[in-house]
């Protein structure tokens, strides 16, 4: 698992498709469960999990799910805990959310690219 990582419109999916053009991608607001298990990449995994919180499904387990399931994807995704906090009750689960599943994942992750202006930078190369 490798994961890619940075603010909005910082240039992650630029740079996710340079460094593996050979990928399909899939896009997180659009992919079912069964999908995200089988896809190369993906791209606005944020919106993933968006959009299963708004379904009213539990994403405590997604990230255990995504290594046991899916150990080799490549997950790009935004960065959503920085700045003001949300005054929005499920915008607030929502960021709690990503915070918490990317942790997990980042840990688990091989490798992890902090992208900021198109420029990535590895934070962890294991």
């Amino acid at each position: 698992m490798e994961m890619i990582i940075g603010g909005a419109y910082q240039g992650k999916t630029d740079h996710a498709k340079k460094e593996y053009p050979q990928l399909v991608w899939g896009n997180g607001a659009l992919v079912s469960e069964k999908e995200l298990m089988n896809l190369q990449g993906i791209l606005d995994f944020q919106e993933y999990i968006r959009k299963e919180l708004k379904e009213g499904r539990d994403v405590t387990e997604l990230a255990q799910k995504l290594i046991d399931g899916n150990p080799d994807i490549i997950i790009v995704s935004q960065e959503v805990g920085y700045g003001v906090v949300p005054v929005d009750a499920f915008d607030r689960k929502y960021r709690e959310a990503v915070g918490r599943v990317c942790t997990k994942l980042a840990a688990y992750s091989r490798k992890v690219t902090r992208v900021v202006c198109g420029i990535g930078t590895v934070i962890k190369d294991d």
